[in-house]
Formats: structure tokens, C-alpha cells, sequence
């Protein structure tokens, strides 16, 4: 089982051939090959590498499938006996993406 541990844009991700992953929105159209080259843990079975701070030669490679919102979370701010309250909601933006390929290094 080959499988790579990445960073991408802020986060880290665990990703196998085939997974579909929702990372932060990115600017790249439905479709579009995307290569993610800061693999931070490869394994390709039977050796695991870790990197200091990336795996030599290691990437990921994904196709971007599509871009949506997450479910709204709503924010209340609430200070009692003085009237104040403010209700305010955030749908964050997502970029799905398909592992297509993981290179261990």
C-alpha cells in the first residue's frame, strides 16, 4: 500500500492512489493536474522514509474535480444586559481533488 503524507496550502494530508481529498480552495480549473512536491512521510509498502523536511524525489499527483462550499457555521456574538448581538455565518470554499498518482522517492 503506497501512501504519502503532504503539505499543502497550510495543512497536511494523507493521500493513497484514489482517494478524493478537499483541500482549501486553489486556483486551478475543474480538470487541471495538480503535483504537490512537500511529502513530509512516503511509504511504499514496505519502507516508510520520512523527510527532514521533505522526501527527496517524492510527490503527489492529483486532478482537481471540482470546487463547492462547505455547510454554513454560524457565529454569535452575544454580550448580556447590554443588547448586543450579532449573528454573522462563513460557508468555507473547497477544491476536490482525485489522487491520481503517489511517488514514494
Amino acid at each position: 500500500m503506497t501512501y504519502a503524507i503532504f503539505r499543502a496550502l497550510g495543512k497536511q494530508y494523507r493521500a493513497e492512489k484514489g482517494d478524493v481529498l478537499r483541500l482549501p480552495r486553489m486556483d486551478a480549473e475543474p480538470g487541471a493536474k495538480v503535483t504537490f512536491d512537500e511529502v513530509l512521510l512516503s511509504s511504499d509498502g514496505k519502507t516508510i522514509r520520512a523527510g527532514t523536511p521533505v522526501v527527496k524525489g517524492a510527490k503527489v499527483e492529483a486532478e482537481v474535480l471540482s470546487e463547492g462550499k462547505e455547510r454554513k457555521i454560524y457565529v454569535f456574538k452575544f454580550k448580556r444586559r447590554k443588547g448586543y448581538r450579532r449573528k454573522t455565518g462563513h460557508r468555507q470554499r473547497f477544491t476536490e481533488v482525485r489522487v491520481m498518482n503517489v511517488k514514494a522517492g
